[in-house]
């Protein structure tokens, strides 16, 4: 069969949607794709598998036209994720399998997904885990939870994007404490620190997903992620100037000018009605 054709497209989507993962849980609900990472007995802990699996998972997300938000977290109550599974590790003589194409985890070197990622963090997000929730646009955690980057400790470097990302998110001063030292910190002082989104009680994780969750689904999905592309790629400008200068050059962006969204918005306001976005 052809996959090219109009039959063998159908058929590839259909495969795609019965894929069965082992290490990981998606389920799609309406707009919104949730990926859980689904090994609680070793705190979520990243093994090649896995890492095949999210690259398997963020490809679908980042291709379908019908999913606009994307929400990680970790099943059980202890952690997010603990990072890269040492165990499996060092059963193999410390060499480790190559990671997939977009990276650590299949998101940390994703750097053209332009629709929001929600971290929702749950206990324990150190090492490759807080690498995977600083790649993702928001981080929303329970009071339970800790953050760090304690590679140093075994004798690595948090190069999954965590040395780069942490900089770029709270400043050069405390993360090279953090990073140094190896240290975590709990999730009041990741809040306090600008690492946090939301910071919430435990029995409140869900409740607080589905609010940003529903806060991003009122605005058009197009105009979000042509916010998030101006946003990013913006801060690699030299200058402000130069960004204000460039946004409209943007692919995401330039397709919002001209989508039927962007009339619709103006329409609904007029007619005092909710807006009816179709990411067109």
């Amino acid at each position: 069969m052809n996959l090219d054709s109009a039959e063998g497209k159908k058929n590839r989507k259909l495969v795609i949607s019965m894929l069965e993962f082992e290490m990981i849980e998606v389920r799609n609900q309406e707009h919104v794709t949730h990926i859980t990472l689904n090994r609680p007995s070793v705190l979520n802990a990243i093994n090649p598998r896995m890492h095949a699996e999210l690259q398997q998972a963020f490809d679908q997300f980042a291709g379908n036209d019908e999913q606009w938000i994307c929400v990680v977290r970790g099943a059980g109550e202890r952690a997010f994720s603990a990072g890269s599974d040492l165990k499996a590790i060092a059963k193999a003589g410390g060499k480790r399998e190559p990671y997939p194409k977009n990276g650590y985890a299949g998101l940390i070197e994703r750097f053209d997904l332009n629709k929001p990622i929600i971290a929702a963090v749950d206990g324990v997000a150190v090492g490759g885990g807080f690498e995977l929730a600083l790649a993702c646009d928001l981080i929303v955690a329970t009071t339970r939870s800790k953050f760090g980057l304690p590679e140093p400790l075994i004798g690595a470097v948090a190069l999954g994007g965590g040395v780069h990302r942490l900089a770029r998110q709270i400043g050069l001063k405390q993360a090279m404490g953090l990073v140094l030292s190896g240290d975590s910190v709990d999730a009041t002082r990741a809040f306090e620190l600008g690492l946090l989104t939301d910071l919430v009680v435990p029995e409140e994780l869900e409740n607080c997903v589905e609010r940003w969750c529903s806060k991003i689904l009122r605005c058009a999905p197009l105009a979000v992620r042509a916010s998030k592309e101006a946003m990013m790629r913006g801060l690699d400008e030299p200058s402000l100037a130069s960004a204000m200068r460039a946004q409209e050059s943007y692919p995401v962006f330039a397709k919002m000018q001209t989508s039927n969204d962007r009339k619709e918005g103006p329409a609904a306001f007029s007619e005092k009605r909710d807006p009816n976005w179709t990411g067109t």
